[in-house]
């Protein structure tokens, strides 16, 4: 699990902190351009944090259903 976490972590760090900047870019040039890639990366942090929540969540699911029905 420990590989898991640190593979989400990278890559929800890695997008938020380009959507972050992306969005300063946008407040100091007023570029839409900068907007709509901080929107994307923004969305795609968001799916990544759903998508490892969900991971772990079932995953602690299935792991005591084994526990239950096979101890």
């Amino acid at each position: 699990m420990t590989v898991f976490y640190w593979v989400m972590a990278v890559l929800i760090v890695g997008t938020c902190v380009p959507s972050a900047l992306y969005l300063v870019l946008y407040a100091t040039t007023g570029e839409y351009a900068c907007l709509r890639r901080a929107r994307t990366l923004w969305n795609v942090s968001r799916v990544f944090t759903l998508l490892g929540f969900n991971i772990v969540l079932w995953g602690h699911v299935l792991v005591a259903l084994w526990d239950i029905w096979f101890s």
